[in-house]
């Protein structure tokens, strides 16, 4: 009786066995379901403060770290490493151009005090541009309604005005370029033309010229994170269309707030301190 028993237990327990080994696959292809905040209209709710957090500022492409350029001490304003953002990890130069980036990057940093107009745009306090305004150590905040998003960002309080579904021509060339949007599913796509050529990408002076055209691209992948993408066209500096791409952080620091970080007064003595009386 007992050698039936355990004979009967052992079939059962090979029977669920060969169940349980047969329903596991079909539970791990089921899709993950990611609850997605969202207005009474239905669409991605974007309000909010975020972040990236990366190095992209640095430079888009793979980078060492490296002491500070104006700094002898120590870490004090080293340069972190990173790795590419760059979709294939190489940015597409035209020779020319790359010749131009290799000067911009070696006039980055001035040397001595005083202005320098062709050094990192960041350092002289303009206006970010598009896409580097996103990539900044700094945070913006997305307003959202059904017909404009607004972005305001910390760095010198950079805005834009982003229409939803009724594009316009950009009246002028600027910084921040001209923004129409629009919605793809749930992804927010922002088309921006209209550029000046004063900005660049980063540090690494990675640039551009006033052919600049930027396809930006807002996909929720969760209730605290963006995969944020930006396609760059430009061809009197780059050979074909290349893309970046990389995750934003909603910022959920219980009294978290947009600061002041009114640039201009940092710069004031580099600008003018030459005509400050002696």
């Amino acid at each position: 009786m007992k050698t039936h028993a355990i004979g009967a237990m052992t079939a059962c327990l090979g029977v669920a066995v060969v169940c349980l080994a047969a329903a596991r696959p079909a539970a791990q292809t089921e899709p993950l379901q990611v609850q997605i905040p969202r207005t009474a209209a239905g669409r991605p709710d974007l309000n909010g403060i975020w972040q990236a957090m990366n190095t992209a500022d640095y430079d888009l492409e793979d980078h060492g770290a490296a002491p500070s350029p104006v700094l002898l001490m120590g870490t004090l304003g080293a340069l972190l490493p990173g790795e590419s953002v760059v979709d294939g990890g190489r940015i597409p130069y035209r020779p020319e151009a790359l010749a131009r980036r290799n000067e911009n990057r070696r006039n980055a940093v001035p040397a001595k005090p005083g202005r320098h107009l062709s050094a990192d745009p960041e350092l002289n306090c303009f206006l970010p541009g598009i896409p580097r305004a996103t990539y900044l150590p700094h945070p913006f905040q997305i307003f959202q309604s059904p017909n404009v998003i607004w972005i305001v960002y910390q760095y010198s309080y950079a805005r834009r005005e982003i229409p939803l579904n009724n594009p316009t021509e950009a009246p002028y060339e600027s910084w921040m370029g001209w923004s129409n949007g629009r919605w793809e599913g749930d992804t927010l796509v922002v088309d921006v033309t209209g550029f000046n050529d004063q900005t660049w990408f980063d540090r690494a002076g990675n640039y551009h010229s006033d052919a600049l055209h930027v396809i930006e691209r807002y996909t929720p992948i969760s209730a605290y994170h963006l995969l944020y993408e930006a396609t760059i066209e430009d061809p009197k500096v780059f050979t074909r269309p290349w893309k970046i791409a990389m995750p934003l952080y909603r910022r959920i620091d219980r009294t978290v707030r947009l600061l002041e970080f009114k640039c201009p007064e940092l710069v004031e003595e580099l600008h003018l301190g030459e005509y400050r009386k002696r």
